[in-house]
């Protein structure tokens, strides 16, 4: 299929560009500030940013088993799937994305994404910052002088009044494989940044976030708490200047605010959905994600990451469990994702387009859908892992992404790679590029800076925005 639009490197367009945001201070002090954003033309000030929903598919979602398969390549590269027809002129995908087959005029496709980070550490650092890691091709644990994710970012720059937090991560934290990844918090933005965490979804949330309410305690109550927890906090900074750095203050608040959102405790109660939309989205921890980030977004929520899978390859340990399968398949591809990982995946994400679109949702938000790399166009066995059945190595020279909603027209097919999925050809863009794209839709200027304390600029994010996601 040719291809419809350019990835470039210049604005948006103006209705999307930003005009000029001023933040001030970070929470360790004297260590890092931020320089002010810079100000976007007069007559680039956007009407209304768009909502942010990320769904990550951790692990390293193969490309030639989803949206770039090769069915004329050597079945050592083009594996053992077969590839069906979409309601999209001259577009095939894998023959186990039914669902998504038959609504890919809701989406576009992206075939040519592209970087140089080979482990999922710092790859998945890379997508969810929009920065490289000091380290590359490696599996770091987190630092405080990490940079902030995206959402806490956005949290940072656009703190919304109108609900008790901006950006969420919903099914995390993301465990690589076991323990969680770098790129997740605020970093050295400090903890009062962080997105809100969800972790289990299909749990009982209520009662892990606290939400079940004390008998007789009325909201008067939980504000005397409050007043009472501020004052102790404001006289403890008193004889500890030290502490007025501290994210409790505002963590502190951000609780009560939300005992105190009836809206947000609602939207957190997924078991006031219907069961036939829950059944719909699917019950385990991918679905239930997904249709929480729905929840989410309708609530208000300006910024939502859905990790689809916690783990990205918790089957070597729990072979038995499909809620801990991810998309690492270096053995026995074939198999975890025709039983598990493709059916799972079709069936969340095509429910969680038809329902937001049913309810008007993706007017005011975009949506993607990617991983932080793809697979290695060809099929072969790795000893040092578990499996008895070949699978594929980690690729980032070419993998695939879907994006939807913010006016992203549907239907199209964005890059091209070579005939055995290995290289990218046209139209190339970067985790970085994604990000910034990202921003500027939320509203935020991708091309502000930090200052260091010793007067180094970085920029925010290392990518630049992507041309004519919303022009034809």
């Amino acid at each position: 299929m040719s291809c419809h639009r350019e990835l470039n490197h210049l604005a948006i367009s103006r209705r999307f560009a930003l005009g000029s945001l001023s933040i001030s201070g970070l929470s360790l002090g004297p260590m890092l500030d931020f320089k002010r954003l810079s100000a976007g033309r007069a007559d680039s000030v956007p009407k209304k940013p768009f909502g942010i929903l990320v769904v990550f598919a951790s692990g390293g979602q193969s490309q030639l088993e989803t949206w770039d398969p090769k069915p004329d390549a050597p079945v050592e590269v083009r594996g053992a799937f077969k590839t069906i027809a979409t309601a999209t002129n001259g577009l095939r995908i894998c023959e186990h994305l039914p669902k998504l087959a038959g609504l890919s005029s809701k989406y576009c496709v992206f075939r040519s994404l592209s970087h140089d980070d080979l482990d999922h550490g710092t790859a998945c650092y890379l997508a969810l910052t929009g920065r490289h890691h000091p380290l590359k091709s490696a599996n770091p644990n987190p630092n405080p002088t990490d940079h902030p994710s995206l959402s806490s970012v956005y949290s940072k720059i656009n703190p919304s009044p109108a609900v008790p937090f901006s950006a969420m991560h919903i099914n995390g934290p993301l465990l690589i494989p076991a323990t969680a990844g770098p790129g997740q918090d605020a970093g050295f933005l400090g903890k009062q940044f962080s997105p809100a965490l969800l972790e289990n979804p299909a749990g009982d949330i209520s009662d892990s976030w606290g939400l079940t309410r004390l008998a007789g305690l009325t909201s008067t109550r939980i504000d005397g708490r409050r007043i009472l927890s501020e004052e102790l906090e404001s006289a403890r900074a008193d004889l500890d200047a030290r502490s007025r750095q501290s994210a409790w203050p505002k963590l502190n608040r951000r609780a009560y605010d939300l005992l105190n959102s009836k809206k947000f405790r609602n939207a957190l109660d997924i078991n006031a959905e219907p069961e036939r939309a829950r059944e719909r989205y699917g019950q385990g921890r991918t679905g239930r994600a997904c249709l929480m980030a729905r929840r989410m977004i309708e609530a208000g929520l300006p910024w939502v990451t859905v990790f689809l899978n916690h783990s990205i390859r918790g089957q070597d340990d729990h072979p038995d469990t499909p809620d801990w399968f991810g998309w690492d398949t270096h053995n026995d591809i074939f198999e975890s994702m025709k039983t598990v990982l493709l059916p799972r995946f079709d069936r969340a994400i095509s429910a969680l387009i038809e329902d937001m679109d049913a309810r008007g949702l993706l007017n005011h938000t975009l949506v993607i859908v990617l991983g932080e790399f793809g697979r290695a166009p060809l099929v072969a066995a790795e000893k040092r892992f578990a499996g008895t059945t070949p699978g594929r190595k980690h690729w980032a020279g070419a993998y695939s992404m879907i994006a939807f909603g913010a006016g992203i027209p549907g239907g199209r097919v964005v890059g091209e790679t070579d005939r055995w999925g290995g290289s990218v050809q046209s139209k190339m863009a970067s985790p970085a590029d994604i990000a910034a794209t990202l921003l500027q839709a939320a509203g935020i200027d991708p091309t502000g800076t930090f200052t260091d304390s010793v007067g180094r600029i970085v920029p925010l994010v290392e990518g630049r925005p992507i041309k004519s996601w919303w022009e034809d």
